[in-house]
C-alpha cells in the first residue's frame, strides 16, 4: 500500500516528471499546494490529468485531495479520505467506485519517494523508498468529484496498488503502481477506455528502486521537514550482537561448571572410593559390600565382594564333607562349576540311578 509520500517538487517540475514537456499545461487550485516531506491522506496533492472532453495533448495540473470521495456520496455525509486513499488494481473493474472512473478519469501522481512500514511485533519501522538516481516516481491513479451540501465541489483521487515486487516483499505485500517509463505513462493517461491496462498495472521489478530506514517520528502526519528522509541506524542490530555475546558467555560458564563438577567427583572417588560405590544400585545378580580396614597405622583399603563366588565356596565345603564321609576323592573343579548357587544345587540332586556312592550306601555297608 501507499499511505505516506514525499512531494517537494516545484509546480512546473511535476508535468516534466510525467514526460509532459512540450504540451499545454493548465493549472487548477495550485495555490492550495504546499510541498511536504510527509504527505498523508486528506492533504492537497497535485496530479496530472487530461483536459475534460479534450482529444488533444493538453493536460491539467490539478491540486486535489488525497483520498477518493465518490461522486455518489451523500451531500450531507462527512468525507472520509482514509477510506479510499488506495485502490487495488486487480479489482478496479469490479467495484463501482472505481469501474466508472477507468474510462475517462485516469491521472498521474508524481512524488520523490514514499514510505512503508515494517512490522516487528508491536513496533513498526518506517522505510523511505525512492529511485537511486533521485528522479521522481510516477504513480497510476484515479480521480472523481463530489459536491457537498454547501455546493462546494471537492476533487479527490486514489493511488492504485499492486502486489509487491520480489525485492520489496520482505517489507510489505503491496506497493503502488509505478509507471517507470514514458511508454507506460502515455498508455495510462492517453489510451482509450477499451484498452486493457494489465501490462502497466504490475509490480515494478527494476533494481533502481532503493530504500533505507528513517525515524519513526515521521509516523505523525504533523512531523515534517528533511528529518523525515534522514537515514538512521537500526538499534536492533546492536542488540542482536549484545544478545549473542551474553549467550556465548552463558554457554561458556555452563561448560566450565560442568568440568568443575566432573573434576570434583573424580577427586572425591580418589580420596574415598566407598562414597562413590555406595551410590551404585544393587541388582539381583550383583550385590557389593565395601569396607575399609586400617592395618599397621597405614590406611589400607580393601573391598570384600559377596557374590556367587561365596555361594560356590560354601557348596564346595559341603560337597567335600560328603565326599570324605563316602571315602572318595575331593570333588574336581568341573563338579564345582556345576554348583554355582544353592538354588541351582537343588536342581542338580543325583537320582537313584547314578553310580556315585551316597551316605545311605555307606551306612548300609556298616
Amino acid at each position: 500500500m501507499c499511505g505516506r509520500a514525499r512531494c517537494t517538487l516545484r509546480a512546473d517540475d511535476i508535468p516534466r516528471a510525467c514526460h509532459r514537456n512540450d504540451v499545454p499545461v493548465r493549472t487548477v487550485h495550485m495555490d492550495r499546494y504546499s510541498p511536504s516531506y510527509n504527505v498523508s491522506p486528506g492533504h492537497n496533492f497535485p496530479v496530472v490529468r487530461r483536459e475534460d472532453g479534450g482529444d488533444g495533448d493538453g493536460v491539467v495540473l490539478h491540486c486535489m485531495i488525497w483520498g477518493l470521495v465518490p461522486s455518489f456520496t451523500k451531500k450531507t455525509e462527512k468525507p472520509d479520505h482514509y477510506k479510499m486513499f488506495n485502490a487495488r488494481s486487480e479489482s478496479i473493474y469490479e467495484k463501482a467506485s472505481f469501474r466508472r472512473l477507468v474510462p475517462k478519469s485516469r491521472c498521474l501522481v508524481a512524488v520523490e519517494g514514499f514510505y512503508e512500514w515494517k512490522k516487528d511485533g508491536p513496533k513498526k519501522q518506517p522505510y523511505y523508498i525512492h529511485f537511486k538516481d533521485g528522479r521522481p516516481l510516477v504513480f497510476a491513479a484515479l480521480y472523481d468529484s463530489w459536491e457537498n451540501s454547501e455546493g462546494e465541489i471537492l476533487s479527490s483521487f486514489t493511488i492504485l496498488t499492486t502486489s509487491s515486487s520480489s525485492a520489496l516483499r520482505w517489507l510489505h505485500d503491496r506497493m503502488p503502481v509505478i509507471l517507470g517509463d514514458k511508454g507506460s505513462i502515455d498508455t495510462w493517461l492517453n489510451c482509450s477506455s477499451s484498452f486493457k491496462f494489465d501490462d502497466v498495472l504490475k509490480p515494478y521489478e527494476d533494481p533502481d528502486l532503493v530504500w533505507y530506514p528513517v525515524t519513526p517520528a515521521m509516523g505523525k502526519s504533523s512531523f515534517d521537514g528533511p528529518e523525515c528522509i534522514k537515514e538512521i541506524q537500526l538499534k536492533s542490530e546492536g542488540n542482536n550482537l549484545i544478545s549473542k555475546f551474553f549467550s556465548k558467555k552463558g554457554i561458556k560458564e555452563e561448560q566450565e561448571s560442568t568440568i568443575e563438577e566432573k573434576n570434583s567427583s573424580a577427586e572425591t572417588f580418589r580420596i574415598d572410593p566407598t562414597k562413590s560405590l555406595k551410590k551404585e544400585t544393587d541388582t539381583e545378580d550383583n550385590t557389593a559390600i565395601s569396607s575399609i580396614t586400617d592395618k599397621g597405622g597405614q590406611d589400607s583399603k580393601s573391598i570384600t565382594i559377596h557374590s556367587e563366588d561365596e555361594d560356590t565356596a560354601k557348596c564346595q565345603v559341603k560337597r567335600d564333607y560328603e565326599a570324605f564321609k563316602a571315602g572318595l576323592e575331593p570333588m574336581t573343579d568341573n563338579t564345582v562349576k556345576q554348583c554355582t548357587t544353592p538354588a541351582r544345587k537343588k536342581g542338580n540332586v543325583k537320582s537313584a540311578g547314578d553310580n556315585q556312592p551316597t551316605l545311605l550306601s555307606y551306612f548300609g555297608k556298616n
